[in-house]
């Protein structure tokens, strides 16, 4: 019996830096099916590539109730393993950072502000 290997790529996990926003912002705008950013695209602090395409990230947002948490936003070439392992990488992240955004209410608030004005812009 022969035996087919199957070569899937890695996924390499990142910070977010600056320098990311803009190919960030249109992962969001694809995946939302928008023309422009909003909220919800809160505060990006993690992102996963393939070779050197971003397809996916982590960003902070806020809840209804003013809590933190992170919401992913991932392009659907991902399977769902890739999807679960980024998930869970991001889950980690978010646990062991007590950085303002990622404690503050407040702070997270006015930066998501401050980030879709920017990018807006």
């Amino acid at each position: 019996m022969e035996t087919i290997a199957q070569h899937q790529e890695q996924l390499n996990y990142a910070e977010v830096y600056i320098s990311d926003m803009l190919e960030l912002k249109n992962i969001f705008l694809q995946v939302q099916n928008i023309s422009r950013v909003n909220q919800d695209f809160g505060v990006p602090f993690l992102l996963a590539k393939k070779k050197d395409e971003v397809v996916s990230l982590a960003s902070l947002v806020l809840n209804e109730n003013g809590g933190i948490y992170f919401k992913i936003y991932n392009k659907k070439e991902l399977t769902e393993r890739e999807k679960w392992n980024f998930a869970l990488h991001a889950e980690r992240y978010f646990k062991a950072n007590n950085t303002p955004n990622f404690r503050d209410p407040e702070q997270l608030k006015n930066s998501i502000s401050s980030l879709v004005s920017w990018l807006d812009f």
